[in-house]
């Protein structure tokens, strides 16, 4: 008996040996890439504030500085798809992030860093392993209702983070505990970025210290070595961030039904000429006329001062528009009703951005036939998502594309009305001066989908 055990037991070794060296070289299998490199900073560039960054032993060392803004050490190469694995410790009074699919563009505020972030924060809230939009939408996923991801971070002591950047879907996770997953698609690609948190003037946390390690990153063949998350996902599409419930940020469209929403010279949705898809509001192709298929669609409510924002989508070609302060009692006949319009335009294939009763006036996010948008504007190509923006706040007007201001003007002003008697609205009396008015979507018989349709109405003065 005592010599049957001693053969199992050297048996059962043996298997325990072999599932080792088995594990052992299936993690040596995977293609891993360091990031960290010949102990030096090679591959990576410093943006933003003047923190320190050196090397020692293969670790990264960022230290705070004194009156800096948030200083990252970035890759020089930029990332779409990946899993990538980082170790990371912190002080314990400190605040920090590692940025994924970030960018610094000279046209978005002056080149500064922006994107997704995964946070680091050894503070009681405890939410390292979220996820934060670092200087555009704020936070995106929290972890205040994942206790076994908050409790998972190590005060003083080395932590590791794994994410999966896959299509639209992040995934993390803190030392092996699934701590965020998030479905957003507003940014496909960008570099890493090691964050050492701007300290203002506060001397108690001068000369702190954040560090990483063993960086690593798999690019290709991802569905080989991706993992599972229990964690059900937040989804960014037709709903609001966290930071949109907090300042007052409301869904124009729910994405599902027409609720809020009829023909513009109807008194219900139109029922041909628009489809919702895949939580996409679509207007289909119809030939190019204007209004001649299902027509307009408006807002059931009014608005007087208000933000809007609206993800769309152009066809080759196309053009459509985005228009406020309508009144669909104005202009009963044929065509579109009337309004001040963002114009949505493929510049490159449609004839009418060459046209306008004013230079440019009819290209993409131009106040239609009256101010044009600057020409630098950061539209995305064809086929790809875009975001508008329009603000009107007591007669001021912006208008915005990809989180960047192209154009500015005043309703009612003496340079306004100037525009309007010089353009196609000058028959209409009054135009664009309407206290409130509806929001409108417009049927120019051209595929254009939207998405994201979502206001903002500023709170009553007392």
């Amino acid at each position: 008996m005592r010599q049957f055990k001693f053969i199992t037991a050297i048996v059962s070794c043996a298997f325990i040996n072999l599932a080792l060296v088995s594990c052992k070289s299936n993690q040596e299998d995977i293609p891993w890439t360091n990031l960290i490199n010949n102990n030096s900073l090679e591959g990576w560039n410093i943006k933003g504030g003047e923190a320190k960054y050196i090397v020692e032993d293969g670790v990264i060392i960022g230290t705070t500085a004194a009156n800096t803004p948030n200083t990252f050490l970035i890759t020089n190469d930029m990332y779409g798809d990946f899993i990538f694995e980082i170790d990371f410790k912190v002080d314990s009074t400190m605040n920090s992030g590692i940025q994924i699919r970030s960018n610094s563009l000279p046209y978005y505020r002056e080149g500064i860093v922006h994107g997704y972030q995964i946070e680091i924060d050894p503070s009681k809230r405890a939410w390292s392993g979220g996820i934060y939009d670092e200087k555009r939408r704020k936070w995106l996923h929290t972890l205040e209702n994942n206790p076994k991801a908050q409790k998972a971070f190590k005060q003083n002591e080395w932590n590791h983070y794994r994410v999966e950047a896959i299509g639209d879907t992040i995934k993390t996770w803190i030392n092996k505990v699934p701590a965020s997953h998030l479905i957003d698609d507003k940014t496909t690609s960008g570099f890493f970025g090691l964050q050492v948190h701007s300290i203002g003037k506060n001397k108690d946390k001068l000369g702190k210290q954040v560090m990483w390690k063993n960086a690593k990153i798999l690019t290709e063949n991802l569905s080989n070595y991706t993992t599972e998350s229990p964690l059900e996902p937040v989804i960014t599409k037709n709903n609001l961030t966290v930071n949109e419930q907090k300042s007052g940020w409301q869904m124009l469209w729910d994405g599902k039904t027409t609720d809020g929403w009829r023909g513009a010279k109807l008194n219900a949705f139109p029922d041909k000429g628009w489809v919702i898809e895949n939580g996409e509001l679509i207007v289909l192709a119809s030939g190019g006329a204007e209004s001649a298929a299902g027509g307009d669609i408006v807002t059931t409510e009014d608005y007087k001062n208000f933000e809007l924002l609206v993800d769309f989508k152009l066809a080759p070609g196309a053009n459509s528009g985005i228009k406020y302060y309508v009144d669909t009692e104005i202009n009963r006949g044929p065509g579109s009703s009337i309004g001040l319009e963002y114009q949505i335009l493929d510049d490159e294939l449609h004839e009418d951005a060459k046209r306008g009763s004013h230079e440019g006036s009819r290209t993409v996010c131009s106040l239609y036939d009256l101010i044009q948008a600057n020409p630098e504007k950061p539209i995305k190509p064809i086929g790809e998502w875009n975001t508008a923006y329009i603000k009107s706040i007591d007669n001021r007007v912006e208008h915005w594309i990809n989180d960047v201001k192209v154009l500015e003007y005043e309703r009612g002003s003496e340079e306004f009305l100037k525009l309007v008697s010089e353009s196609k609205y000058a028959k209409w009396p009054n135009f664009g001066l309407l206290e409130k008015g509806q929001i409108l979507l417009q049927d120019h018989g051209d595929k254009v989908a939207f998405r994201n349709i979502k206001i903002k109405v500023p709170k009553a003065k007392n």
